[in-house]
């Protein structure tokens, strides 16, 4: 089964969700998201995937994301802030053929191994 980790490496639930997949035999594709950047058709991907939309995808804790979502941003707008910022998406997101899920909490990604 392939598996990519959307990964921040400074990020500890982020490196839990690598823990945890290298502790059920799982060793993933790992993209440090920060480093390589976001493109449109991954995102759309992703959010489609997760069923969580783009706006779901948007990490809650940054300052960024509360100006997004009080504005009532287009789907547009966001991927193209995500596209631009790639600190504003959430991590982590695991992906295998079963779907999509944000390691939040890290149990999420169990269900689609």
């Amino acid at each position: 089964m392939t598996v990519t980790l959307f990964h921040n490496p400074k990020c500890s639930t982020s490196r839990k969700a690598l823990e945890l997949l290298q502790e059920k035999g799982v060793q993933p594709t790992v993209v440090e998201y920060l480093k390589t950047g976001w493109d449109a058709a991954t995102l759309d991907r992703l959010a489609g995937e997760t069923g969580l939309g783009l706006s779901g995808l948007l990490r809650k804790r940054e300052a960024k994301t509360a100006e997004l979502l009080a504005s009532g941003a287009s789907e547009e707008t966001i991927r193209a802030a995500m596209i631009a910022d790639p600190v504003l998406v959430e991590r982590p997101i695991v992906q295998t053929p079963k779907g999509a899920r944000i390691g939040r909490p890290v149990e999420n990604i169990l269900h689609i191994l």
